[in-house]
This record gives C-alpha cells, structure tokens and sequence, in this order.
C-alpha cells in the first residue's frame, strides 16, 4: 500500500516510478480521488461539529426563554440527523474506493533495480560453484525420480495435475531437506522457528498483499457451508471435476473481464445439459443465472498459504512494536499451495511446480534504515543452503518488469539442473519496505520518542524443499540411476547414503 501523501507531493515522481514498471500515470486518478474524499471528510466534520454547537445551543436558549430559537436549532439538528448518515456512508464508500485503487498499484522499484522488461533482463551478480561432469548423459529428476520413488501417476490419480506422491527413501530424502534447512537457519543464521497456520483470514493474505491481486493464484476453503446452498455448490464442484484445467469454459471463466455475467449463464448452461446427461433433472430446474458456487462468508472462508510468508509477517499485522524487539527474524518449514492459474503450460513434467509443495521460509521485520543489509544478510542466508550442498548457483538482480507485486527489490538465486542443462529459480529474496506494513497497521516506536512508523518487512525462500530435491537429483545421479546423499544430510538420513533405483 502505498502513502497518499507522498503522491500528494510527488505526483510526477509516483508515476516515473511506475513507468519503470512498465506502467501508465495513474497519479492524477488516485489525486482527484482523493480530493474528493478529503472534501467529504471535511463536509461530514463540519456537520458534525454543527450538530454538536446546535445541541448545546438549544439548552441555552429554552435557559433564556427563547423558543422560537429553541425550535429553529432543534429543527436543524432534527435535519442534520437525517443527513448525516448519508454523508458518513458516502465518505465510507469513498474511504473504500480510495483504499481499493491504492491496493491494487505495485509496489514502487529502488533506485538501484534495473530496468528491464522481463526476465531476459535481469542483471547477473554473482556465481557459486562449479557445474559438476559427468562421464555419461545426465538425466532429468522426471526420468530419474520415478524409479527412486518418486511417483508422478499416483499422485495425479489422487488429486490431479501438479501432484506428487513420494515413497520411501525420495520421501526421507525430502523430509531431510526440510529439516536441515530449518535447523542451519535457527542455529546458525538465527531466525527463531515457527510453526504457523497453514489457513488463514482475509485479512492476513491482504495485508501480505495477496490479495486482490493474487486471488485466482490461491487456493480457498470455508468453514462450513449454507445447507440450502449445499446442493448448487455440490453441482458445481462436479461440473468443475468434470471440465477440469483442460476446459476451455473454465479458462472463459478465469480470464474474464466483464462482470461475470456472460460467462456465469455459460457456465450455467453447461451444468444443466451434464444433470440431464446424468438423469439429475429434478435439480436443473432449480438453476437460474445467477452464479452456481457459494460465494462463502468471508468470516468463515480461509485461505491455504501460498507460502509461509503470509502467516509469518502477519503475525505482526496491527501491532505497534518496541524498538528493542527489532529486528524480527523469522522461520518456517511449512506447506504451501498455489493454484498456478497463470502458469498454463509451464513446467508441467517433473516436480518443479507444483500446487503443493514444501518450503522453509524467512521473514524479518526491521527498522527503515536497516532493510537494506538485512536484504543481504537474508539473501545470504538461503546461499547457504545452497553452498553446504554444493550446489552451483547463480545470484541475479531482478529488474523492474520481473519483481514481484509488492517487492522494491528482488534477488533471485537460480540452481544449476544438468539434466536441464539450465539454472532454475530456486530461491526469492525480496524487501518490500514498508509496503505491506501499511497494508497491515504494522508500526513500531522508537525508545523514547512518542510518535510510531512503519517497519519495513522482508521474506526469502531458504529454501523451496521441492526444487531443492529436484537440484540434489540431478547433481548427483549416477550412471546406473542412483543418487548420492549430500554428506550434510547424512544425520538425517538414518545412515541411507543412496537412492537406489527399485528393480
């Protein structure tokens, strides 16, 4: 989120800042938006304060015998009662137009980001490591993993594309990872371990600004459901099951940019002509154009993180912090879960991306003036990871048109697959200064002084468990299809120093 007075007074400077995003001024808008709301804001005050002079007047002037005085006040009162929740809902509405416009702008790049269109240029920093030889073809972890346990098929028959199900020593192997990973962050980088929800409200995936922009890239369950909506929502999850990803219906209905009208009465349409294929008859009659999902409460509808990000830094949304207790540092091996709406067509062999996957995640919070080495010290820390594995590896500034919605900068760390024969994103280390601190109330006070500021909050991956595994497969295989274990995980491991491949 951003601070309205710094476009108040840098208008121009709002928008050049934009532009290197590649995107059109938007300043004036939100200025004029705002205009309008502060003259509101004042319209409603002034009423108010009004309102309250009258009501004191009125008591004065029955004191003196002045009726007539009496009755005008109490008439002008009676009338700015009868306004004024006009106003004040008019100013919330405002408030909230303000709000959403401001939600949805990304975040401004630092001075020091490249510029850049897309990932073609971002700026190379540095690299770790040397490639490993090998006296025979390498393989790619998809035509390797199978044999070793990892089971593509099983987990697409359990819950469709972009499913994995491991077994036995690939299955230890991961949860190696995960645990090692956590325990070199708390113990030698010093980031306190946590075990977060996995669900979470609105609130916390909009203060980590998920949302609105990340919607249809997340995964949404509820509570319970309304039984009188439980049927139309049971139809619907069968159309869904039946069209799946494939379905250019579902593809209409996730890109579409009208009110959802159009498509809901396609989509309707559908439904009833797969009832009456299915002798559900009884229940077509029903259907209207309205929609056929259950638009869930949004007090009882949580959120399936898509990294542990969101529950680490909310942690701390709307409280006011103490100087002494910064900087946070913060860790996390959990679950994560992503949708992949807008990743149609990408890496869908192998185990790269996944909508389910594993990830130690590292959260700080920090003083203004103190995000920019804690940026480094973080990126620093998931190369860590990398360089215990002896891993090769890659440091890359992200540029302008590659960063992420609320990051004003980005390091990414690409690990070396053979089997590729490519450096693929393993890590994203991002500071977001006080971005989505203001989305979430964050401040903190500074010891003695009254006044409170907003602190500035970093996340990195250290590292993404999935991918790491990935990168352990294919570096080191061996010519008959095994795998060696890194020796750091050797403790792990339960002395298993191979993968072997199943007969």
């Amino acid at each position: 989120m951003h601070d309205i007075r710094l476009i108040r007074d840098d208008p121009d400077g709002f928008d050049k800042g934009l532009a290197r995003r590649g995107l059109g001024p938007v300043a004036q808008d939100i200025l004029a938006l705002d205009t309008e709301r502060r003259a509101l804001t004042t319209q409603v005050q002034e009423a108010q304060s009004r309102r309250n002079e009258a009501s004191k007047a009125i008591g004065k002037a029955m004191g003196q015998g002045d009726k007539d005085t009496a009755e005008a006040l109490k008439a002008e009162v009676a009338e700015l009662k009868q306004s004024m929740p006009q106003m004040e809902e008019q100013d919330r509405a405002l408030a909230k137009k303000l709000e959403d416009a401001l939600a949805v702008i990304p975040n401004l790049p630092a001075d020091d980001v490249p510029q850049g269109a897309d990932e073609d240029d971002n700026v190379e920093v540095a690299l770790w490591g040397d490639k490993p030889s090998f006296d025979f073809d390498p393989k790619e972890h998809a035509d390797l993993g199978p044999a070793l346990g990892m089971d593509f098929e099983t987990g697409t028959k359990l819950s469709g594309a972009r499913f994995t199900f491991l077994r036995g020593d690939m299955a230890r192997l991961h949860r190696a990872l995960g645990q090692w990973m956590l325990d070199q962050q708390t113990r030698e980088n010093g980031y306190t371990e946590c075990a977060p929800p996995v669900l979470v409200r609105d609130e916390a995936m909009y203060g980590t600004d998920k949302l609105p922009k990340f919607a249809e890239d997340s995964f949404q369950t509820s509570v319970g459901f309304d039984q009188p909506n439980f049927d139309t929502w049971r139809g619907g999850q069968l159309v869904n099951s039946v069209f799946s990803d494939h379905s250019t219906l579902s593809e209409a209905i996730r890109q579409s940019k009208d009110d959802g009208k159009a498509v809901t009465k396609y989509w309707n349409g559908a439904v009833k002509r797969l009832f009456e294929q299915l002798g559900l008859e009884e229940m077509v009659g029903s259907f209207s154009d309205e929609p056929l999902f259950l638009e869930h409460d949004p007090q009882r509808r949580r959120w399936l993180i898509p990294t542990a990000e969101v529950s680490l830094t909310a942690s701390v949304m709307g409280d006011i912090l103490p100087d002494t207790k910064l900087p946070m540092r913060m860790t996390a091996l959990t679950q994560c879960f992503r949708s992949e709406a807008g990743s149609a067509g990408k890496d869908t062999r192998g185990f790269i991306r996944q909508h389910q996957f594993e990830k130690c995640e590292l959260v700080s919070v920090t003083r203004p003036e103190d995000s920019e080495v804690e940026h480094e010290r973080m990126t620093a820390a998931a190369e860590g990871i990398l360089q215990a594995l002896g891993l090769a590896y890659r440091k890359v500034l992200l540029c302008t048109g590659d960063m992420g919605f609320g990051a004003r900068k980005t390091y990414d760390l690409e690990v070396w697959l053979p089997g590729q024969g490519a450096y693929r994103e393993i890590s994203s280390c991002s500071n977001t200064g006080d971005f989505q601190a203001r989305r979430m109330k964050t401040r903190f006070k500074r010891e003695g002084e009254k006044k409170t500021e907003f602190v500035h909050t970093l996340n990195g991956s250290g590292l993404a468990v999935g991918r790491t595994l990935v990168a352990v497969i294919e570096n080191y295989q061996q010519a008959d299809g095994s795998v060696v274990v890194p020796d750091v995980l050797g403790p792990y491991m339960g002395g298993v120093t191979k993968l072997e491949p199943a007969a």
